[in-house]
């Protein structure tokens, strides 16, 4: 099990953080939707490994045969290290590749906010982000936050993969 984890944890952290870095570094001009889009689809992409990984182990290491319980620990560990890879170039970027990323991103998201709200409902909404950011806009909680976030996905994907590869 622990070679299979590594291998297919391997490839999905590899691809993950080239990925995500790829989207972060180039999609520079596109909206923070179409970015958002693309970071999570990166996501998929990467965690696609967690489907393959288990596959593998059933099929090649333990004679054709996985518990469901074993299947979702074998997609757990394949997702932390695709959580991994992600979260470490989130963080590299928000902290070498583009250290005024918080700050971007909050003067866009509230610039956006004038076309959505006016009078009270924008000063709120403009307050109560920029309180936000200022909380958790760090970036090694940035990176945090995508590393579970990740691994969350990983763990959706997890079962689905385990329902359908289970054999006894």
């Amino acid at each position: 099990m622990k070679n299979t984890v590594l291998k297919f944890g391997g490839y999905g952290l590899i691809l993950g953080a080239v990925i995500f870095g790829l989207a972060l570094t180039f999609g520079n001009s596109l909206s923070y939707s179409a970015q958002e889009i693309i970071g999570y689809g990166s996501i998929v992409a990467s965690l696609s490994f967690v489907f393959f990984g288990i596959k593998h182990y059933r099929d090649k290491v333990n004679d054709g045969k996985v518990s469901f319980g074993k299947a979702l620990l074998l997609g757990l560990l394949i997702s932390a290290f695709v959580g991994l890879g992600v979260g470490l170039i989130d963080y590299l970027y928000t902290t070498v590749i583009n250290p005024d990323f918080a700050q971007e991103y909050l003067a866009k998201t509230l610039e956006s906010y004038e076309t959505m709200y006016s009078g009270e409902e924008l000063a709120a909404k403009k307050a109560e982000l920029t309180k936000q950011m200022e909380d958790y806009g760090g970036s090694g909680f940035m990176a945090a936050l995508m590393f579970m976030t990740v691994v969350l996905i990983g763990l959706i994907i997890s079962i689905i993969s385990a329902l359908i590869l289970q054999r006894k």
